[in-house]
């Protein structure tokens, strides 16, 4: 009976020890995909910033209340580490956000984000529109991807542009 004790006294010991190890790691995860990238409030700023410093501007057409593709890839691709390094040497980014909830948005950013949705032809959400401080379209990715996959479509373009 002793043996029996000391070996649930180990086990639980051991269970405790395997729980605060993953406890910890699932911290460490969330805190890299908790990383804020700056999006501009407005395309025209993103534009003007783009001009400025001689870079593309990423357009993400997101319906950040209801659309469950959309949450995924800002929260495992936008809102990382290795995104926001990436996109604070190489990107301006701004969101046009199609929200359920019309308080999310300002009717200026409703009016602005319907305007873009026309003009480049957004039909699906998620999409990911890449253009030039011009406005014209570098490159279009629609649809949820593995983050993944989101880097080497972005490259291409910084690389080609």
């Amino acid at each position: 009976m002793k043996k029996i004790g000391i070996i649930l006294v180990f086990l639980l010991a051991v269970h405790t020890v395997s729980a605060q190890q993953s406890v910890v790691a699932h911290q460490e995860i969330n805190q890299e995909a908790n990383q804020e990238v700056k999006w501009e409030q407005s395309f025209d700023t993103a534009i003007k910033k783009a001009k400025k410093e001689n870079k593309p501007v990423l357009v993400f057409f997101t319906g950040s209340d209801w659309c469950p593709p959309c949450q995924t890839i800002d929260r495992e691709l936008f809102n990382t580490d290795k995104f926001k390094g990436f996109s604070d040497e190489k990107l301006i980014l701004y969101k046009a956000d199609f929200p359920r909830n019309r308080d999310l948005v300002s009717s200026e950013a409703k009016k602005e984000n319907n305007e873009l949705q026309y003009r480049y032809g957004i039909n699906a959400f998620p999409t990911v529109v890449v253009v030039n401080a011009k406005g014209n379209v570098l490159g279009k990715k629609k649809g949820a991807y593995m983050a993944a996959y989101y880097y080497p479509f972005l490259q291409s373009i910084i690389t080609n542009n």
